[in-house]
């Protein structure tokens, strides 16, 4: 069992950053593949970025160049540092916990709570 909660949302201005975190429990985290994903109103979940055990990483094609994924095991922790920040961006960002690092949320068994990220024009 894994829980997850996730940090560091809020209000920033296009051009801008954010660092996402994504706190883990349990004593298996290093065994699961981590992934992030938004979600707006009326949409599905959308893929951001996942990251393997092995820290191979994965990135949405809208994100890549500007978002960056990475672990830390000691810590039990998964962050999404989000630079040059775009409009398109806002959402929901959720944090997930799978055993394969897809693009496919209805492949990851654990999901937090969400935290909103509104990026202004």
């Amino acid at each position: 069992q894994v829980q997850l909660v996730e940090s560091g949302g809020g209000l920033v201005q296009a051009g801008g950053s954010l660092r996402l975190s994504c706190a883990a429990s349990g004593r298996t985290f290093s065994s699961y593949a981590m992934g992030w994903f938004r979600q707006v109103p009326g949409k599905e979940r959308e893929f951001v970025a996942a990251i393997s055990q092995s820290t191979r990483t994965y990135y949405a094609d809208s994100v890549k160049g500007r978002f960056t994924i990475s672990r830390d095991n000691a810590k039990k922790t998964v962050a999404l540092q989000m630079n040059s920040l775009k409009p398109e961006d806002t959402g929901v960002y959720y944090c997930a916990a799978g055993l394969s690092s897809q693009s496919n949320p209805q492949r990851y068994n654990y999901w937090g709570q969400g935290t909103q990220v509104t990026v202004s024009s």
